[in-house]
């Protein structure tokens, strides 16, 4: 009996040390299109962000982002002649999206995503799927924040850790006190609370706020001297570095997306008239990386 104990024992160490090592293997990029054919995807995108990407209190996700993601995830699956995949959501904070698809923990991210050099370094992109431009919330009363450079001389502006509009403000601005916080929503309450003068990143997200808030705050468009928008921000679709296969596979579905009516329908039920501050990507195209 002692022997039998001794030998189921000595198995269930064995059964351990195999699962610690396959956990520690697990941290290998995915591969979004043995994902997709396996019948499971994990898609990051954003929680906090009304009109891209939210969790409802039910868990079930609505937003833009959403809807591109489920999409491209099932035209893929179409096109292959696999049944559509089960998707499960992971939440995405800006400073975590390269670690997150190295690691292996998401197969492909749609998240308010800005493709730029830096990042294009540590994972692939598809896309973009849409541009956008940097702008500011402010509250509505304010009449003292009317455009960019009223925001030097001690202004506080609320950005989030890790994001581009962020990185572009400290270079442009170095009068003005930045304020990183690591959500949206957390900038949002700041700025409700006084405690920030202005929220600055994309127009789609800032227009999603203030609808949320309706009359409590308002969005200024930021440009540069000679009129044009402050930045363009690309939005694409990351995934594992070197994937060219599922790269090439997101971008017919981006193609398809635009040909069939599906992305205006999704603008107009996500962002209402403010899908103006929207315009059409051309997925395959990163030439823009290299323009200095």
């Amino acid at each position: 009996m002692k022997k039998a104990l001794k030998k189921i024992a000595a198995a269930v160490l064995v059964s351990a040390g195999v699962a610690s090592l396959s956990a520690c293997g697990s941290s290998e990029p995915r591969s979004l299109l043995d994902s997709i054919e396996s019948g499971e995807v994990i898609l990051g995108t954003k929680y906090d962000q009304p009109g891209l990407g939210l969790r409802h209190p039910d868990k079930s996700m609505a937003g833009l982002d959403v809807d591109v993601a489920t999409y491209v995830v099932n035209f893929i699956a179409e096109e292959n002649g696999w049944a559509s995949p089960k998707i499960k959501w992971r939440e995405t904070p800006s400073a975590q999206r390269e670690t997150l698809i190295k690691n292996g923990e998401v197969d492909m991210i749609t998240a308010t995503y800005s493709i730029n050099a830096s990042r294009a370094k540590s994972v692939n992109f598809a896309g973009p799927y849409l541009v956008t431009h940097q702008a500011l919330l402010v509250r509505q009363d304010d009449t003292t924040l009317q455009q960019l450079s009223d925001l030097e001389n001690g202004r506080k502006l609320c950005s989030v850790t890790g994001s581009t509009p962020a990185q572009k403000i400290k270079k442009e601005l170095p009068g003005v006190q930045l304020q990183e916080y690591d959500s949206y929503s957390s900038c949002v309450e700041a700025l409700h609370q006084k405690k920030v003068d202005a929220m600055t990143t994309d127009a789609t997200i800032l227009y999603g706020f203030a609808s949320q808030y309706e009359g409590e705050f308002k969005v200024v468009e930021m440009t540069k001297s000679d009129g044009k928008p402050f930045t363009n921000e690309r939005y694409g679709i990351g995934h594992a570095k070197g994937d060219t296969e599922s790269t090439e596979a997101i971008n017919r579905a981006l193609e398809k997306m635009y040909s069939d009516g599906s992305f205006e329908q999704f603008l107009t039920a996500n962002l209402g008239d403010d899908a103006q501050v929207v315009e059409q990507g051309t997925p395959g195209d990163l030439s823009f990386l290299d323009a200095k």
